[in-house]
């Protein structure tokens, strides 16, 4: 694809525009759940489906997207993806009721698949074999800062105008971007051709996918098993998954080849991205969510929480990208680890008292992790695979990852209820109105004009708060835990140097 200078320039930005929207979209309803649910009327635990319908979404289309690069050329597939994910942008932001902006959040997943791949192949395409590398450095800078833009356009968007808006800011985005790319490189199609597609094994995908996570979604609604909703979809999962890998195991076209997992360095890294992942955007969800819920900050504020974490990995990538090529990628990902059970660790000393720092400082540390975990982490799967084989490879290792972040969205907000309803049980089985060392409190807010009804209340509250905060702490640790166990799925992965750039670390 031949561009003047200017055009190359206005079309890589139109390009990095389309994946920043993709990957905003991943994290900025992130610090708005509690605003979002209070006013559709929910709780903030059924908020989160918001995030889970995405991301559910999102894994599933992934291993669609080279399918429809060739069937339909690489810029058609990203600018009528981008254009799908502008309209169910704007669907969400209109939405009326949360099953609505459910419905509308799994349109925008699922058209969003091919927009990073995509964005990404159409750029390398632009740029000559010696640029390529500065150009996907670049590129791949995007889906940082947008991690951190994410969480605080979104608080700032929720405590200053309507949530709506967290939505509506992605139309000029994407207009922008399809209408640039269109016009550049509309005329410089890809070629296509006629490929089957395994319409069984997708089918089979969506629905043991499906049935997993609304079972995952609406079992602390429901007791779980006790529940026959429950125990259908469970059955349906496991049937659906039995049934899916029979098939694709079979399958001379599958949507996912299964056979990668003969190579080992591609089953390590694949789990320890996936646990790793999960347990990472675990923490994402949970922090904000305990921040407003319960510590009283804002959405603006609860992102700033969040947002040096990102500051840390934008500074530290470029540093890893260029020792990777000849270092064990191993050891970046222990140190990935390290940084990511040292920052758990640290949130497991929070107190509800702490003050804005206090909260950042592991935060800080996080970002050393997040610089060095994906690019490392694609390295080792990626590691010793032929080269035809790692667009296969790289689609499998984003699909799981996406798949498993959003199981563990409603995993955590589970366990954050479950142990918050233990540690609360547990400290009132320890304390009674009739205590003496209630006595003082009750009396001070007797004093000031409350009834022992409300006085009762107001001591409950904290106490709840109290529960909610030891809750949490133990997801910390077990997060901790996690992350160090992690180190020992790493060394067992044959040594492995990267041998040019990473470029599908940030999909």
């Amino acid at each position: 694809m031949k561009l003047d200078p200017s055009a190359k320039a206005i079309t890589s930005v139109a390009l990095a525009l389309g994946t920043f929207m993709q990957v905003l979209d991943s994290t900025i309803a992130n610090v708005s759940i509690p605003t979002i649910s209070g006013n559709l009327g929910v709780s903030p635990d059924q908020g989160t489906w918001v995030i889970t319908s995405f991301a559910v979404a999102n894994g599933v289309s992934v291993p669609l997207t080279g399918w429809l690069m060739q069937r339909y050329g690489v810029v058609r597939t990203f600018v009528f993806s981008v254009l799908m994910f502008t309209v169910a942008s704007f669907l969400c932001g209109i939405a009326w009721s949360l099953p609505s902006l459910v419905a509308f959040r799994v349109l925008q997943g699922a058209v969003s698949g091919p927009m990073i791949p995509g964005s990404q192949a159409l750029l390398i395409g632009i740029f000559p074999p010696e640029k390529r590398g500065a150009a996907l450095a670049i590129w791949s800078i995007t889906t940082l800062v947008a991690p951190i833009c994410g969480p605080i356009l979104g608080g700032y968007i929720s405590d200053n105008y309507t949530w709506p808006w967290i939505f509506f800011i992605n139309l000029p985005v994407g207009l922008f971007s399809a209408f640039i790319c269109w016009r550049s490189l509309g005329k410089s199609e890809t070629p296509t051709r006629q490929l089957p597609i395994d319409t069984v094994g997708l089918g089979l995908m969506v629905t043991w996918i499906g049935a997993l996570q609304i079972m995952l979604d609406r079992g602390k609604d429901l007791d779980w098993f006790a529940s026959t909703q429950i125990v259908v979809l469970a059955i349906i999962a496991v049937v659906g998954l039995i049934a899916f890998i029979i098939w694709e195991l079979t399958e001379q076209h599958p949507i996912v080849d299964l056979s990668l997992f003969k190579n080992w360095n591609f089953t390590l890294g694949t789990i320890a991205m996936c646990f790793g992942y999960a347990v990472f955007f675990g923490n994402v969800v949970l922090l904000p969510l305990w921040l407003q819920t319960q510590i009283g900050y804002t959405a603006t504020w609860a992102g700033l929480v969040a947002a040096p974490s990102g500051v840390v990995a934008v500074l530290i990538s470029p540093f890893v990208g260029k020792y990777l090529q000849r270092t064990d990628a191993r050891w970046f990902a222990i140190v990935a680890f390290v940084a990511f059970g040292t920052s758990y660790f640290m949130r497991a000393g929070y107190v509800a008292d702490g003050d804005f720092w206090s909260f950042v400082m592991p935060m800080l540390v996080q970002g050393f992790a997040m610089g060095t975990f994906f690019i490392a982490l694609v390295s080792i799967a990626l590691h010793g695979l032929a080269p035809e084989r790692v667009p296969a490879a790289s689609g499998m290792t984003n699909f799981l990852r996406i798949t498993a972040g959003s199981f563990a969205t409603s995993i955590t907000t589970t366990f954050w209820d479950r142990h918050e309803a233990l540690h609360q049980t547990r400290l009132a089985e320890a304390t009674s109105i009739y205590d003496p060392a209630l006595t003082q409190p009750l009396q001070e807010l007797g004093s000031h004009g409350l009834t022992l009804t409300q006085s009762v209340g107001v001591l409950t509250r904290g106490l709840v708060n109290q529960a909610y905060l030891m809750s949490s702490l133990d997801f910390f640790w077990i997060s901790g835990w996690i992350s160090f166990a992690l180190i020992g799925v790493i060394l067992l992965a044959r040594p492995t140097h990267s041998h040019g750039p990473v470029t599908a670390a940030a999909d």
